[in-house]
């Protein structure tokens, strides 16, 4: 039996309210074993509705998307600076794997590095895909590395060895779209090679991210379009640091906290990740 079957509402309400105190992957726990899954599928349909409405826009570095336009530079200064960390740093030869690759920004520029050998790029949204695929064909030399999918990651074959895994699986603004985070990393794990990273940026749960990324930036402001956050799905970095060092096989985590200036774009600010935008990265045990 589920354990909140035979609460009354007004106490399943309360009980609701109690867990908002709680870290966001306790509520995971909780809500996993109360709520009657109908799929195992990590995508919610309304997030995938509010990404295709923007899909024809993705690529207009002055549009909705104009943030993450901004932000992908930063991307691949924290990649590097985690291949950085290595005592054998990776000079070629790398597989991505882009998860809620949206319409290419950081699929695309991944694939034009020297140093990748091929990104697989996935996403729920065939609308917002198929932005991508259309953008990349005006680049013929993309399709040698880069390869674009309509699915979950669910839905992708398990890799049967190192050889089908991945140097770095990356979560760029994925990870607060998700209902259930931890069962979601939970799949996630099992695609990234001995040694390799997943890579993410996401949001900490606070008041003043509340303050800036919904409030400011969606209601007042408008350069982010209405209803793209959830606050309540905000994910802390220790949160995130804590879930994967109580599983054995990972180590070596690092966090970058970045800001988003007005005029100036994106910068890094130590500290920051204790209230708002930071990356994050783990790295798999050889």
């Amino acid at each position: 039996m589920a354990l909140a079957t035979s609460l009354r509402p007004t106490s399943l309400r309360n009980i609701n309210l109690l867990l908002r105190t709680a870290p966001r992957f306790v509520q995971d726990q909780f809500r996993a074993q109360s709520t009657s899954r109908a799929s195992q599928s990590s995508v919610n349909p309304t997030e995938v509705s509010h990404f295709n409405a923007l899909a024809s826009t993705w690529w207009d570095p002055q549009g909705p998307s104009r943030l993450l336009h901004l932000m992908n530079p930063l991307r691949h200064d924290f990649i590097r600076s985690c291949h950085a960390a290595q005592a054998k740093p990776p000079t070629s030869g790398l597989r991505y794997l882009d998860i809620g690759c949206g319409g290419g920004i950081f699929a695309e520029s991944a694939a034009r590095l020297g140093s990748t050998k091929s990104v697989t790029a996935i996403d729920p949204s065939p609308e917002v895909l198929a932005v991508a695929k259309a953008h990349a064909r005006r680049d013929p030399g993309l399709s040698r590395k880069l390869t674009y999918l309509n699915t979950s990651i669910e839905g992708l074959p398990k890799p049967k060895g190192s050889e089908e895994q991945y140097d770095v699986l990356s979560l760029f603004e994925v990870i607060e779209h998700i209902t259930h985070p931890s069962e979601f990393l939970d799949v996630c794990q099992d695609f990234v090679k001995p040694g390799g990273w997943i890579v993410m940026s996401t949001i900490a749960r606070t008041w003043m991210s509340w303050f800036t990324t919904n409030l400011v930036a969606e209601d007042i402001l408008g350069i982010v379009p209405k209803g793209t956050h959830d606050w309540e799905k905000y994910v802390n970095e220790p949160e995130l640091r804590n879930y994967f060092l109580e599983k054995s096989g990972w180590n070596s985590p690092r966090v970058m906290g970045v800001v988003y200036v007005p005029g100036f774009g994106w910068k890094e600010v130590s500290g920051s990740e204790k209230v708002g935008n930071y990356f994050f990265a783990i790295r798999k045990d050889d």
